[in-house]
């Protein structure tokens, strides 16, 4: 069993941008020297709910203060970027660690950010199969070129090249299917149950026409562990809602849709009530339900919901210390 942290960057109220970023280079620190396997940062643009918009370089950051610790984005926005200039960052974040990078990418959605980027709303809604594409064409092979709908051009060195596979956040029946096509593994998020994190498994293996053993899948919880279920419960009701309902605020549709709402507490009950939340013996057994249920090897905890440094890093020990060696046991 894999244990990693996934690092929002969250921008809780009265926190200093910047300041949550050098926090959260310290928190995979402290992940390093608690034990985790890896470390995960998102990416998120022109909003309070995740303060990082460029997940490769904070990852490279963080690489830097580190020995051992894998480092992976969770993820880098596709429909923004373009897909060589980010193999080319991967490529250097993989040869500079010594292969402790990993990269995550995404479709993203129907956001302002493709306004501000250029990159247009074309790109999100017909555009993620051809960036994936050249994506992997950049991570794998020595030159790249293209002559598709919305990348062309000649054939060039990859210079660093890299052998890198990306994995792929995986949110809609479509995405399941792109990335069972190319073989990549999925990242599956927080907001949905162990019976649908299965089903989404099942769904892939059939697209890919394969056994339904994952290939290096991995899905994301909270993770926050306290004396008693109850008071690591009642840390996260009253601290979550107070990022959650002005960050997700912050999702811009580019086109002016309208956005359906989104229940706040009632969402942070289901994260208590699905998620490794509570004492150290819920903890090891909401993620050993979670294995057996799906059939993933690899988990990413959510460690900032506190919305406090120190409740983070005291989080992150603790984790280390009563939660992992008995789930790896």
């Amino acid at each position: 069993m894999r244990i990693g942290v996934f690092l929002v960057a969250a921008g809780f109220p009265g926190r200093e941008p910047g300041q949550v970023l050098r926090d959260t280079v310290e928190a995979v620190v402290v992940a390093e020297e608690a034990g985790f396997d890896d470390a995960w940062i998102a990416e998120h643009h022109f909003m309070s709910y995740g303060v990082c918009p460029s997940a490769v370089t904070l990852a490279g950051v963080a690489l830097g203060r580190t020995a051992r610790i894998r480092v992976g984005t969770a993820v880098s926005v596709l429909s923004t970027r373009h897909p060589v200039d980010l193999a080319e960052q991967a490529a250097i974040l993989d040869h500079a660690s010594g292969g402790r990078f990993t990269l995550g990418v995404g479709r993203g959605g129907p956001w302002v950010d493709l306004e501000v980027f250029g990159t247009g709303l074309d790109r999100f809604e017909r555009g993620f199969r051809e960036s994936l594409d050249l994506l992997c064409d950049a991570l794998t092979r020595d030159t790249v070129s293209a002559a598709g709908e919305f990348f062309s051009f000649r054939t060039v060195p990859i210079v660093p090249a890299a052998r890198l596979r990306p994995i792929v956040a995986c949110t809609s029946p479509e995405t399941v299917a792109i990335a069972a096509a190319r073989g990549l593994p999925m990242l599956l998020g927080m907001h949905i149950g162990d019976a649908d994190k299965a089903a989404v498994l099942r769904d892939y293996a059939v697209s890919a026409g394969g056994p339904p053993s994952p290939p290096g899948h991995i899905a994301a919880a909270v993770g926050h562990v306290a004396d008693t279920t109850e008071q690591a419960v009642r840390e996260l009701r009253e601290a979550m809602p107070r990022w959650l309902e002005p960050g997700l605020a912050g999702y811009v549709p580019v086109d002016g849709r309208v956005r359906p709402p989104r229940d706040v507490p009632g969402y942070v009950d289901f994260l208590c009530e699905t998620h490794p939340v509570g004492s150290p013996d819920r903890c090891v057994e909401m993620i050993l339900r979670t294995a057996e249920a799906t059939g993933l090897g690899h988990l990413i905890l959510m460690v900032e919901g506190a919305g406090e440094h120190t409740r983070t890093l005291d989080n992150i020990r603790r984790l280390g210390a009563e939660v992992l060696p008995r789930v790896r046991g």
